[in-house]
């Protein structure tokens, strides 16, 4: 099994004035994200507006990560579409490009059962062969993937993990514990990620890591070592901006959170709207702290 350890920003997708992809700033960024010690790349995901981008620019993304990443370094694509046909032509795309595993969410739009789930998830495996991670998202798809669809995957090789962004700490609990040793424990609610690491997550798909990666990477370092204290310090530092991020707007507050570091990565596309004038100053003054971290 792929072993996940670390912090893999889930990546924002830059854009210029035009609103096309500027993969000139997308450079910086991933060259600023490695200098602070992520161990691997994430993009397409839904910080990254995959749904707002066509077939073609996700293909120029996924190509253009998979250039830039380094031996050693994680890729895990989002290869999300709305029916389990286009899951299928994307994750076979991110497997003949490099990738090491997909990350997946439910269909977006169908809200399928449980059994539907598994019928889909074993589809995608028995068409590509591919590492998957599974990504729990209800807030975003209006369906959990619960234990009775996990119970039904989880001795399936391909199944490597679950990004567990419901936001309830009891449920990655719960998972930690019933599938130890078969599905991995991904963190993704990013304002309780000290306690996922408590409970056996040893990697982080880290949206806020776009704008904090420092911190968020020193943390993970801190508790891999042995120093609790010191992570749970650093928790603290980045909780205020991770409590704001968490109030709406995600995106826009990441892509903004990346023009306060210094590193502009543009606006978000429609239907997005922008961020209003107090909006931006509720989250650069939870921003403040970690600014220039070091």
């Amino acid at each position: 099994m792929l072993k996940l350890s670390g912090v893999m920003p889930a990546l924002v997708t830059p854009f210029d004035a035009g609103g096309q992809i500027d993969f000139k700033a997308f450079e910086t960024h991933l060259s600023m994200l490695r200098a602070a010690g992520v161990s691997g790349w994430v993009p397409c995901g839904s910080s990254g507006e995959y749904n707002l981008m066509s077939d073609e620019e996700r293909e120029q993304v996924l190509r253009f990560v998979k250039d830039f990443a380094r031996p050693g370094e994680t890729l895990i694509a989002g290869t999300n579409a709305p029916s389990t046909a286009g899951v299928i032509a994307n994750t076979q795309r991110a497997k003949d490009m490099g990738y090491d595993a997909v990350l997946l969410a439910v269909p977006f739009y169908t809200k399928p059962t449980q059994a539907e789930i598994v019928r889909h998830f074993n589809a995608v495996i028995d068409a590509t062969d591919m590492n998957i991670v599974l990504y729990s998202y209800p807030g975003k798809d209006g369906v959990e993937i619960e234990y009775e669809a996990l119970d039904a995957l989880a001795d399936n090789p391909r199944i490597i993990g679950i990004k567990e962004s419901s936001g309830v700490l009891q449920r990655a609990i719960g998972i930690s514990q019933r599938y130890a040793g078969r599905i991995q424990l991904v963190s993704g609610s990013d304002d309780i990620a000290w306690d996922f690491m408590h409970w056996g997550a040893d990697s982080w798909i880290c949206g806020p890591a776009n704008c904090m990666a420092r911190p968020v990477c020193q943390m993970d370092a801190a508790f891999r070592a042995g120093n609790h204290a010191r992570a749970k310090e650093i928790m603290q530092a980045v909780w205020p901006a991770m409590n704001v991020l968490e109030s709406g707007k995600f995106v826009q507050k990441l892509k903004y959170g990346c023009e306060l570091q210094g590193n502009p990565v543009g606006e978000c596309r429609m239907p997005f709207g922008p961020l209003t004038d107090a909006e931006k100053a509720e989250f650069a003054a939870a921003m403040q702290p970690i600014l220039n971290w070091k």
